[in-house]
């Protein structure tokens, strides 16, 4: 009864962390006239401050010593906060630009880069269902490059520098409320020394829009943080699994967003691209739902048959 109440409990914040990021496109056009690197600077400024007190309120301070003791895993942080600001940035402007759709399809085209580069990069096997679902994917790009009259460039900018940070972020291993305090803590002083020159410049909205705007630049923190928060409280309650499939959410609701509030056009060449995109995405579920269910099947084979061959190793699960 306990394990169904955490797995429940993990669902509801795992649907808040994705919905929350599924809706921040209403946020983003709240904080006009800023522009997209002063939001950004904002962000990562305010959101030191809110990491800072969480990890006040849980007193996680010994990770600090060990990053500073380690300088590939602090190059590796600063590469990571490198990358994840071009992707903040480049949302920002796309959202506060008319590009609300194409930037929900970084998102959706995610998981196949992701895949891409573990083959690439790690020199991982994919299975044959793996390979139809990317090269769906790579159709897709070109029917939307053709639908765009010309390449989805900050679908595919969104996608691969989410991907790398991924792929940089795996190599770390560190908690999310620890990475992130690690990352903007890099990016502090150049994102405040940016908004102390614009200040000086006198083109800062902080100071020249009120008492409301400036709050709404501050809560930039809090929009970065608290889905940052659920996230990682659903991630240590339900499977991967069940967390892979929750992360269809956010993209989902960005489209949607983008369709039927920002009403951004959708010709049918679109509407071709993306459908090939979610045929992709669901060839790529159905076949990773079915090798877990595989490697859960063999392992409760191999727990059933070890009394009677307690000298026999357990078998390895396939690649997920």
């Amino acid at each position: 009864m306990k394990a169904e109440n955490e797995q429940r409990t993990g669902l509801l914040y795992g649907f808040g962390a994705y919905g929350m990021w599924g809706l921040v496109p209403l946020f983003w056009p709240l904080l006009k006239p800023s522009g997209a690197i002063e939001i950004l600077a904002h962000r990562m400024v305010w959101s030191l401050g809110v990491v800072g007190i969480l990890l006040l309120a849980m007193r996680r301070w010994a990770w600090i010593r060990e990053l500073l003791r380690q300088p590939r895993k602090l190059a590796l942080t600063a590469l990571a906060a490198s990358v994840i600001s071009v992707n903040w940035g480049l949302y920002i402007w796309a959202v506060n630009n008319g590009a609300v759709v194409e930037a929900s399809l970084g998102y959706f085209i995610n998981p196949l880069v992701t895949i891409a580069i573990g083959v690439l990069v790690l020199g991982e096997r994919l299975r044959r269902a793996q390979w139809a679902a990317v090269a769906i994917g790579v159709c897709a790009v070109v029917v939307l490059a053709v639908g765009y009259g010309r390449p989805p460039w900050i679908s595919l900018v969104l996608a691969f520098s989410f991907a790398a940070y991924g792929l940089i972020k795996k190599k770390l291993n560190m908690g999310g409320v620890e990475s992130l305090a690690a990352e903007t803590a890099l990016l502090f002083l150049p994102a405040l020394g940016y908004l102390l020159w614009l200040g000086a410049q006198g083109r800062s909205s902080f100071a020249t829009e009120g008492l409301g705007h400036g709050a709404l630049l501050a809560a930039t923190g809090l929009v970065t943080a608290i889905p940052l928060v659920c996230f990682g409280a659903a991630a240590i309650r339900v499977p991967l699994s069940t967390l892979g499939l929750l992360q269809y959410l956010a993209p989902v609701f960005q489209f949607g967003l983008g369709v039927v509030y920002f009403h951004e056009a959708m010709p049918p060449e679109r509407w071709a691209g993306f459908s090939l995109v979610w045929a992709a995405l669901a060839l790529l579920t159905w076949d990773a739902l079915r090798t877990a269910g595989k490697n859960r099947a063999r392992l409760e084979a191999a727990r059933a048959a070890r009394p009677a061959t307690a000298q026999e190793p357990e078998p390895e699960p396939e690649p997920a």
